[in-house]
């Protein structure tokens, strides 16, 4: 525990952080020659937006998996009125399922926390470690669209909703908060539409997320979402959890700091 206390002081300082990531993922490889990751990416995105992360792991020897969720990414010719969160939640359970993974870190990133904390109901006894980075830690019962009430997605999300359509696109300044200038191009170029009914169905959880050994929670602070300012709260409140923060790095920092999020994810599997 102390490396981790360690690091959450330090990480707010981009050199300071690199030398303690360092230390860190050295440390990891110590432990461990190879390591089996599933990340689930975010709303408006698929696994090409993990690519600079997945190609650090690899180099690594580490086993990877980044798929895109239906009706997302290279799956977007998916996209109906059908999908809905349960859709998602059996993409990732599907992939452990039919890969024969086992001892998984799983990482969910933003909308993805609702994923993952579903998939665990299924392949929680496969999963030995979580990270959830900058993503929603929700409980029982919750929508993710209960956190868009009042925000910019909340209107997005209901004229989709009232138009009975089975998407809503990004807002149109989708990226400028969540990723650097140098990268927001390509960001919007790849970003798809996002099917609404995986926003406006609860999510059934029983607690097997809690039960998960290792835990780690990575907060992205440049990126201004108050739920995610909450789970971090609370995962540092909770000695089950270990917390870091990337004071500099937008949203997306697996674009903005691949290095960086790779070295955490890591450590944290």
């Amino acid at each position: 525990m102390t490396q981790f206390k360690i690091t959450r002081r330090m990480l707010g300082n981009t050199a300071a952080g690199s030398l303690v990531a360092a230390t860190a993922i050295g440390a990891a490889r110590a432990q461990s020659a190879r390591k089996t990751f599933v990340l689930v990416s975010g709303a408006f995105c698929g696994g090409w937006i993990w690519r600079r992360v997945t190609d650090r792991l690899d180099q690594g020897g580490h086993k990877v998996f980044a798929p895109s969720l239906t009706g997302l990414g290279e799956r977007s010719h998916l996209l109906s009125k059908h999908v809905n969160l349960d859709t998602h939640i059996a993409d990732v359970v599907n992939v452990v399922k039919w890969e024969s993974l086992d001892n998984v870190c799983l990482v969910a990133w933003s909308y993805a926390g609702f994923v993952g904390a579903g998939a665990l109901e299924s392949i929680g006894n496969q999963v030995s470690s979580i990270v959830w980075l900058d993503a929603f830690l929700p409980t029982d019962g919750q929508k993710v669209a209960d956190y868009t009430v009042g925000g910019p997605f909340a209107k997005i999300v209901q004229t989709a909703l009232d138009k009975g359509e089975p998407s809503f696109d990004p807002p149109k300044q989708f990226g400028l908060a969540a990723v650097a200038e140098r990268d927001q191009a390509f960001a919007q170029s790849k970003v798809t539409a996002h099917p609404v009914g995986t926003y406006v169905q609860p999510i059934k959880l029983s607690g097997a997320l809690e039960k998960i050994a290792k835990k780690t929670y990575i907060r992205l602070p440049k990126f201004p979402q108050p739920a995610f300012d909450k789970a971090f709260e609370d995962c540092k409140g909770n000695k089950s959890w270990a917390t870091f923060e990337l004071r500099d790095v937008g949203h997306m920092s697996m674009l903005d700091a691949p290095d960086r999020t790779a070295e955490l994810i890591l450590q944290g599997a």
